[in-house]
């Protein structure tokens, strides 16, 4: 518990917290929870219950995904927020989950079918993405037990849950982790991140407004050479 950081611990706890009021809550409050709290096609483009892309990011009622959550959370999440700092590991988190919620929610508005949207596996699909390109040559004791490299546990991570959703023809959910994996490559590519793009366009920007000064003076004007003494 030592290692875990404070986005991460906040994340967790909200997601903890959620789920646990689902699991302990009688048929009736769930009923409630599923309407006002977790995101569907319906709910959110025909019923106007938009805040649920928010809601349902937090929501887990499966307990063996929200263990699993949890201990992603713990293990390598913290290292990236370490690295970036707790306000972009915020952003970072909350531009993949919501990539994830906007992907699930428009393949199901494509698929016809309306099913849930929620859970924070985009966002822990996006996280491993991060970590295996920000850490690809990384030795990792995946659990304490099997040697891996960054990169060779986002490949694992990526064909499990793959494989899960593709075999369960679950193609919203599919949807859903390709969107946060892709706005995760593009957040930790030095090639496409908006970040450093904006970053580079202020630079260009303040170069283009300074000019250089010779002791502190404008440099005096070079002298016309006069062509006529020219050999």
């Amino acid at each position: 518990m030592q290692n875990v950081t404070r986005g991460a611990l906040i994340i967790a706890g909200i997601n903890l917290l959620v789920s646990l009021v689902w699991l302990l809550s009688d048929e009736h409050t769930r009923a409630t929870l599923l309407e006002y709290v977790v995101a569907t096609p319906s709910t959110v483009f025909e019923q106007g219950h938009v805040w649920t892309v928010a809601t349902a990011i937090f929501f887990e009622p499966q307990f063996i995904q929200l263990v699993m959550n949890v201990l992603i959370l713990f293990l390598f999440v913290p290292t990236l927020e370490r690295f970036w700092g707790t306000p972009r590991f915020f952003r970072f988190f909350a531009i993949t989950a919501l990539a994830g919620m906007a992907g699930g929610l428009l393949a199901g508005l494509g698929t016809g079918r309306d099913l849930p949207i929620y859970g924070l596996a985009p966002f822990v699909l996006a996280a491993t993405v991060a970590f295996g390109v920000i850490y690809a040559r990384t030795p990792v004791q995946f659990f304490g037990v099997v040697p891996l490299t960054g990169r060779q546990l986002m490949y694992g991570f990526l064909a499990v849950y793959t494989l899960m959703t593709v075999l369960g023809q679950r193609w919203e959910l599919f949807a859903a982790y390709a969107a946060a994996c892709v706005a995760a490559a593009i957040l930790t590519s030095k090639r496409f991140s908006p970040a450093l793009a904006w970053k580079k366009w202020r630079i260009a920007r303040a170069r283009a407004r300074l000019s250089v000064l010779e002791g502190g003076a404008k440099p005096a004007p070079k002298k016309k050479r006069d062509e006529r003494y020219l050999n």
